[in-house]
């Protein structure tokens, strides 16, 4: 068949509609926001397509894997497998990397492990074979009469009970063994669990160190060779340190050994490569001075917020240090010597005697001086409450791993080079960079090297071009994939999956376009059309002009937004759907409705708030202004810097001064102008609640009104019910079969959970009691049901309730129910819900509002719409920063900061600010061909060509 065929799609708010998409083609799904695209995509198509194919499976296996559902639909023909690529990241693990999701990080181990050269981790000597006679050589240099042990390691972190080994070895004549660290005798018997790992070492030999028994311990150290392949430790007995000594591998100069290299020492998930001190993290947390201390009070008037001077020992001690070291409790801590304030926060090593008064006896003690952060760190690591963990954490931050530097291995690990590069040296970089890097490798290897790791190469070669392909080459491989957005999670998944090589079948993306720069997106559709050219089908739930103008097909669902949506107002080619009359995306397509271009920028007030020096990730120092008063655009190619510059320098430093925020901005060295503004807010895109409790009626305040309302009824001062009887989370007015609920969860064992509506109260969340209070003939319940537009006309009696339901309507959410779950809603209704509350409230006129793609998931109009509130925002005299590649926002802004020019080590500077005007004629800007480009294509669209 060479097309799949929808029949009676009724899923969500979809109207019984019926589609036919071409296979094998490039299909784009489009419409207004909540119109219906994602529950035709997605909840339809592809969960039918996911459902299908777990349904193949046995029931055995099913057990385990859960089962989807069957969508509300009459038929699909024609389905092949499905694989849905979508934004949310669902790793956040911190050990997931950029090249460990996309495994190009494990083609890396293994070329390490193969033909990666140790050097000395002191010197950087690269290392070479060692001989029996270097390795007696560093034995005699101990210390002469020293006891020691020589060991031959046969079993490293292997699981099984190894009673086989020790049989063996008992026959050989051994005696001894060492068992995870414990010496036991042969002859005894050794349980081991066979489900953990366990470290083996045959005691060959114990000898004290004497140059006259040097011909005994070369015949033992030969043997523990021979035993173990080439390692054998000695083992200090009375200091208990140990000495590995490798048979290939030795400084003597530092006495560095190397064990067998392989690929699991360059894993930062394994105790073999990981660094001891962070675990593989990369990173720890510490206690953080400017955490705990107020520096701008004394130590009497409570300096150290976690030890307040009331508390009689520290009081006491602080008391005997004063007198020691002569400072006085009640100057302020920053104005005390440094020397002083280093003993306070990290303890002293002498003796000092205190005294204190406890149970009415006077306590006289002599003691070391712990210190503040010590006695933290103590604290923290005894306490086995969560309450406390928390609490100790808040005066902790992330720093650097001390040892490793960041690089999450042990030095052994980073010591192994390919042509110069430690693993971790070419993770670093950019996936740009690091393709370079290989391209350029095989010239650096010895035939025989190029032998062994050729389809190592080609397969690192193929996944890092595809990650170019997708746009996401400024991303280092050693990014942690929670720090991605969910555009670059997606594209990066997306490359993934075309390195898989799989024909016939059906991929489903939902706006892969996001965080994209026009400049990056034909890369990305180059990548589609190849994906498609390989004999799939990709559907694409998408709204970028180019996007849908490359396509092979178009839905376009609609006409409006939730119950005013779910139908197919038109399908077929990019020119097709510019044509029609009805279709709303066409009118765009077309130009025969826009986005309008102010006539004239705003002059602004004429403050300006300026970061200085900006150093954090790519920013290369650079100082920016962001004029107050105006709407201003931070745009530039993805990477080049946009949301260290906003999100991560500018709003951390703004909520910190002006909200007591303790999260640290990055690497800079000033914000200025802080005196003009008195709020900052940062309205993004997650969630408005984790739990289905949450929704847009109890976010906004529109439930607290309804509440009163009607508790305010005759029926419920005659009853007497206050406001509370009318919430789902309080024991009174809900039902309590299903605790407010409405649903209850039926637990199906290998089948996946079913949620059915509560018999007792069929869904509506309250007993009857309550539900028999009614407003104009309606129930709370009817209420939370209602849509904000029903709601609208239904409370438009009621001025404040009528105002926050007319914000939600003029940021185009008048489609969603009040009581819609906030786990159903999308990261730009969660965004504009928040929106709406932002303008409920009295403005000041002096906030700065910061936006990221605030266009994300938002049709044509649905811009149109957004950008009339913010433009309302800014007329209230606030300041709206907001970071963007979409052309509608960027041509109404009245101030452009452009970075660039490139993205990630290509960028971090800033190539252009001005007006939209001036931005075109800047030849440097990308931003600036693009946007020119695109108001041209415009002009010719209105004007009929």
């Amino acid at each position: 068949m060479d097309k799949i065929i929808v029949k009676g799609a009724q899923e969500h708010n979809l109207k019984n509609i019926d589609v036919e998409i071409p296979r094998d083609k490039l299909v784009v799904i489009t419409g207004v926001s909540g119109s219906g695209k994602s529950s035709l995509a997605f909840d339809t198509i592809y969960a039918e397509g996911e459902r299908r194919y777990l349904e193949s499976l046995s029931t055995y296996a099913r057990q385990f894997l859960g089962e989807m559902k069957k969508p509300k639909v009459e038929s699909i023909e024609g389905l092949s497998p499905a694989i849905s690529i979508q934004q949310q990241s669902v790793h956040a693990n911190p050990r997931s990397i950029v090249g460990t999701v996309t495994e190009i990080y494990d083609y890396f181990r293994l070329l390490w492990g193969t033909i990666g050269t140790p050097t000395c981790p002191e010197c950087g000597k690269e290392l070479t074979a060692t001989t029996v006679d270097e390795i007696v050589n560093g034995i005699l240099g101990m210390p002469e009469g020293e006891k020691i042990m020589i060991l031959s390691p046969v079993v490293q972190g292997k699981k099984g009970t190894h009673q086989e080994l020790f049989e063996e070895l008992k026959s050989e004549g051994f005696v001894r063994v060492r068992v995870n660290g414990e010496v036991k005798m042969l002859d005894e018997p050794i349980d081991l669990d066979k489900n953990r790992k366990h470290n083996i070492d045959i005691v060959i030999d114990r000898a004290i160190v004497s140059s006259e028994k040097r011909t005994r311990i070369a015949d033992s150290v030969e043997l523990a060779l021979k035993k173990s392949g080439g390692l054998v430790i000695i083992l200090s007995v009375e200091s208990g340190n140990e000495k590995l000594f490798s048979e290939n591998f030795y400084c003597p100069v530092h006495q560095v050994s190397f064990g067998k290299i392989e690929p699991r020492m360059f894993s930062f998930n394994a105790p073999y490569g990981a660094c001891p001190e962070c675990s593989g993290l990369g990173e720890k947390m510490e206690f953080d001075p400017e955490l705990l201390v107020i520096s701008t009070r004394s130590l009497a008037d409570g300096a150290i917020k976690t030890h307040p001077p009331t508390q009689q020992t520290w009081w006491s001690m602080w008391e005997a240090l004063a007198q020691k070291y002569h400072f006085d409790l009640y100057t302020p801590f920053q104005e005390l010597p440094e020397h002083v304030r280093q003993i306070i926060l990290y303890g002293d090593e002498g003796e000092v005697e205190f005294h204190y008064r406890s149970s009415r006896m006077d306590v006289r003690s002599t003691s070391v001086y712990e210190g503040v952060i010590p006695n933290l760190k103590r604290r923290y690591f005894e306490t086995t409450s969560p309450e406390m963990r928390e609490w100790f954490e808040s005066y902790m931050k992330s720093i650097p791993c001390p040892l490793c530097g960041g690089k999450r291995l042990r030095k052994e690990s980073l010591a192994v080079k390919v042509a110069g590069h430690s693993i971790m040296d070419v993770t670093e970089m950019t996936i740009a960079k690091a393709w370079e890097f290989f391209q350029r490798l095989p010239e650096k290897l010895t035939p025989h090297q190029l032998m062994i790791v050729e389809r190592v190469l080609k397969e690192i070669d193929k996944r890092l071009s595809f990650l170019v392909d997708v746009g996401v080459d400024y991303l280092s491989l050693d990014r942690k994939v929670s720090t991605l957005s969910g555009g670059e999670f997606q594209r990066t998944r997306l490359a993934t999956q075309i390195g898989s090589g799989l024909m016939g079948v059906l991929y489903v993306l939902d706006e892969p376009t996001i965080g994209l720069h026009s400049r990056d997106t034909d890369k990305l559709i180059r990548t589609l059309e190849k994906l498609r050219d390989t004999g799939n089908t990709v559907i694409v739930v998408e709204h970028d002009e180019e996007m849908i103008a490359r396509a092979d097909w178009v839905i376009d669902i609609g006409p409006g937004a939730g119950i005013y949506g779910g139908e197919v107002i038109a399908e077929g080619a990019p020119a097709h759907i510019r044509r029609h009359p009805t279709s709303l995306t066409g009118q765009y397509l077309s130009g025969r409705k826009c986005v309008p271009v102010r006539e004239k920028p705003r002059e602004g007030n004429g403050n300006f708030i300026t970061v200085k020096g900006a150093r954090e990730h790519n920013l290369k120092n650079i100082t920016v202004s962001f004029p107050l008063g105006k709407f201003v655009v931070v745009t530039g190619v993805s990477g080049s810097g946009k949301s260290t510059l906003v999100n991560d320098i500018l709003f951390k430093a703004l909520d910190k001064k002006l909200n007591g925020s303790r999260e640290e901005p990055g690497d800079h060295d000033e914000v200025i102008g802080l005196a003009h503004i008195d709020k900052v807010i940062d309205i993004d895109q997650s969630p408005i609640g984790r739990t289905p409790r949450s929704n847009p009626a109890t976010y906004t305040g529109v439930f607290t009104l309804i509440r009163d309302l009607f508790a305010a009824l005759p029926e419920s001062r005659m009853r007497g019910y206050a406001p509370g009887r009318f919430s789902f989370n309080v024991k009174g007015g809900r039902c309590e079969a299903c605790q407010g609920d409405g649903v209850k969860r039926i637990e199906m064992h290998f089948l996946p959970d079913v949620y059915v509506p509560c018999e007792v109260c069929q869904g509506k969340r309250y007993n009857r009691e309550t539900l028999q209070v009614l407003y104009k003939g309606k129930s709370i319940a009817d209420v939370l049901d209602m849509t904000v537009d029903e709601a609208f006309e239904f409370f438009e009696a009621i001025p404040p309730l009528k105002r926050k339901l007319g914000i939600l309507r003029d940021v185009g959410l008048g489609y969603i129910h009040l009581g819609q779950p906030a786990t159903t809603l999308s990261g730009g209704e969660a965004q504009r819900i928040k929106l709406s509350k932002e303008l409920s409230r009295v403005s000041t006129g002096r906030t700065l509002y910061i936006l990221d793609e605030p266009t994300v998931g938002l049709h044509f109009d649905d811009v149109r719409k957004l950008l009339e509130v913010l433009q309302t925002l800014v007329d209230r005299g606030n300041t709206v920063v907001v970071i963007e590649h979409n052309m509608d926002v960027i041509k109404v802004a009245d101030w452009i900061i452009d970075l660039g020019p490139e993205g990630g080590s290509g960028g971090g500077e800033v190539v252009f600010e001005g007006t939209p005007e001036e931005i075109q004629m800047c030849s440097a800007s990308y931003t600036g061909r693009y946007l020119k480009k695109y108001l041209e294509d415009m002009k010719r669209c209105v004007d009929g060509e």
